[in-house]
């Protein structure tokens, strides 16, 4: 009889000491708990940090002469050198320089197109430069706009090339000399989308903005075109934006 009592106060002692322990894991489980839920906070400030950091505009100002496109950069230290082009672009038969700068620390600033003219000692003087003629690159939402861009100098004129599908469309365009004016004069704008295909074509010479509309929901896709003549004015490189030229209003 002795031996069931000790026996069963043993059981009751080992079932005790158990429960406690189980008490114990839990308060600890639910203590792992509340210090896992604190660091969103920390999260939240990182994020107001890092948008605090995005770089401004920068105010710059450019050298009036140099020997070669470093020459010509900047003294802050901000931009590097993204595309450029050479040929002549003014029909004194020298090489001319045309390139497109990058922010190094957001893809969300303009990036500056500078148009330097050779010298006949071979050196370069500042002609044009323009803060809107090459779009930003990427959007609010971190989202690529062209697949491919490109600019080049053929025939005496700058080429600005973008490439893209979607809303961003494709934007191709062309700017020469008229005597001292750096402008546009041709710029072709293709859009695709569910069930059809639009394009916009501007040539100053002719003074027209002609329109295209394909359906390809027909299987030999119409196209139906219609031509508008424009006043001729003038559309300098130095203000000019490419992607949102067929949208201004001044044009008619």
């Amino acid at each position: 009889m002795k031996k069931r009592i000790l026996l069963a106060i043993s059981i009751l002692f080992a079932c005790t000491i158990q429960s406690c322990l189980k008490k114990d894991k839990s308060n600890s489980t639910a203590n792992t708990e509340v210090v896992d839920s604190l660091p969103s906070k920390d999260i939240e400030e990182t994020s107001e940090e890092s948008e605090e950091n995005i770089p401004e505009e920068p105010n710059v100002t450019y050298p009036k002469t140099g020997n070669k496109i470093a020459d010509f950069l900047p003294k802050l230290d901000i931009y590097d050198v993204q595309y450029e082009a050479e040929g002549d672009l003014n029909n004194d038969g020298l090489a001319d320089i045309a390139f497109v700068l990058k922010h190094k620390q957001s893809n969300l600033l303009k990036r500056p197109t500078l148009i330097l003219l050779q010298n006949e000692d071979k050196s370069y003087r500042l002609g044009k430069v323009s803060n809107t003629a090459m779009p930003i690159e990427y959007n609010d939402f971190d989202y690529k706009l062209y697949d491919t861009e490109d600019i080049s100098i053929e025939k005496g004129e700058l080429q600005i090339n973008l490439y893209g599908g979607g809303p961003s469309g494709t934007h191709l365009s062309t700017f020469k000399f008229v005597g001292s004016d750096f402008i546009l004069t041709t710029m072709e704008t293709h859009y695709s989308g569910a069930g059809g295909r639009s394009g916009l074509f501007y040539d100053y010479e002719k003074g027209e903005i002609t329109t295209t509309e394909t359906n390809t929901m027909k299987e030999d896709e119409p196209t139906t075109s219609e031509t508008t003549k424009v006043k001729t004015k003038l559309h300098p490189f130095e203000s000019i934006s490419i992607t949102d030229f067929f949208n201004e209003d001044d044009k008619s």
